[in-house]
């Protein structure tokens, strides 16, 4: 096991870029082109979406503790990186996804209790399955993983540093949602965990509003919050620049350095209704003074804040979608592919 994500085989074997991902798959769907065109799907973020509901659903009757839920959540987006979904009865993959996190993340589940409890929430498409035929996903499943298992999660970034940025309780969970909710998007394929945590962190402090317990999509729709978010990025890339060409080297995505030390050259950048993060103009309002000793750790850090931006730009894009996204036909269509397959025998 490897001791922390730089040495893993997460880094080294399941972070991508988005053209590779996107050759991936693609690749997959050239491999049979009638299957594809007999069996269209929905786009992939609804898709996502119906997934990750379903994953909650069975973890919820069992009782799973949220990292492994994490976990099964990304061993299933793995999985769909070399195994095209049609040929596949997803809720059997659900089910051993589950299964197979909680033995790795020591929580585990009997199998005869995970298969009686999807047999009740999928009646129509898991009566045919039993132990055995999990038993055999499960092999199925390590072997496309390579059995590459071990996961590191966002959640840790996000417990260490929520007392260094002093996020009170609200901006926390806030932020523990939005680590929930990127697991519907390809983040966890692209992006290392603590760049996750990051931009659920700032998030949290931009966009968390007072008025909106609820968090996540709602909170996230904050356009004055986002605003400041993007200008905080802005500033800190800018801050960062600068410190690296002082002293000579160069700024970039690399092992991040979760004590920054050094000074800070501070400056002024504009948020909403024309504020000043930097002049002290409103010295007392908390989000920017969080804000502003936020912007100053990702300075001083050797964070990939190009990475942070476009972590920003996907969760906050996903919360668009979801507002389009519509059950019955991501249900519909998958229930299509199974029962004319017979993937539910």
């Amino acid at each position: 096991m490897a001791s922390n994500f730089w040495e893993s085989t997460q880094r080294r074997y399941w972070q991508f870029t988005k053209d590779e991902l996107a050759a991936m798959r693609q690749k997959l769907e050239d491999e049979d082109p009638n299957l594809v065109q007999m069996y269209p799907l929905p786009q992939l973020r609804h898709i996502n979406i119906y997934l990750n509901q379903q994953f909650n659903r069975l973890a919820k009757r069992l009782g799973v503790r949220q990292q492994a839920l994490a976990t099964a959540q990304v061993y299933l987006k793995r999985f769909y990186t070399r195994v095209e979904i049609r040929r596949t009865n997803p809720y059997l993959l659900v089910a051993t996804a589950l299964y197979l996190a909680c033995k790795m993340e020591e929580c585990p589940q009997h199998i005869r209790l995970i298969v009686q409890e999807a047999r009740g929430l999928w009646p129509e498409t898991f009566h045919g399955q039993d132990t055995s035929k999990l038993g055999e996903c499960e092999f199925f499943l390590i072997s496309e993983m390579s059995s590459q298992l071990i996961v590191h999660q966002p959640y840790r970034t996000l417990t260490q540093l929520q007392g260094e940025f002093n996020l009170t309780p609200e901006e926390s969970q806030a932020a523990w949602q939005a680590i929930n909710d990127h697991y519907m998007t390809d983040l966890p394929l692209l992006y290392p965990p603590h760049i996750i945590g990051l931009t659920a962190i700032l998030l949290a402090i931009t966009c968390y509003n007072r008025q909106n317990t609820a968090g996540g999509a709602n909170a996230a729709g904050n356009s004055g919050g986002l605003v400041m978010a993007a200008n905080a990025l802005a500033h800190a890339q800018a801050q960062s620049q600068a410190r690296a060409a002082a002293m000579g080297g160069n700024s970039g995505p690399g092992t991040p350095n979760l004590t920054p030390q050094g000074s800070f050259a501070g400056g002024n950048f504009s948020s909403q209704g024309g504020r000043e993060l930097g002049d002290g103009t409103n010295p007392s309002d908390p989000k920017i003074a969080k804000m502003q000793r936020f912007t100053k750790w990702l300075a001083e850090s050797n964070i990939d804040i190009e990475g942070m931006i476009d972590c920003t730009q996907e969760i906050i894009s996903f919360y668009d979608c979801h507002e389009q996204y519509e059950d019955l036909v991501v249900r519909d269509n998958i229930k299509r592919f199974i029962k004319a397959r017979g993937l539910d025998k």
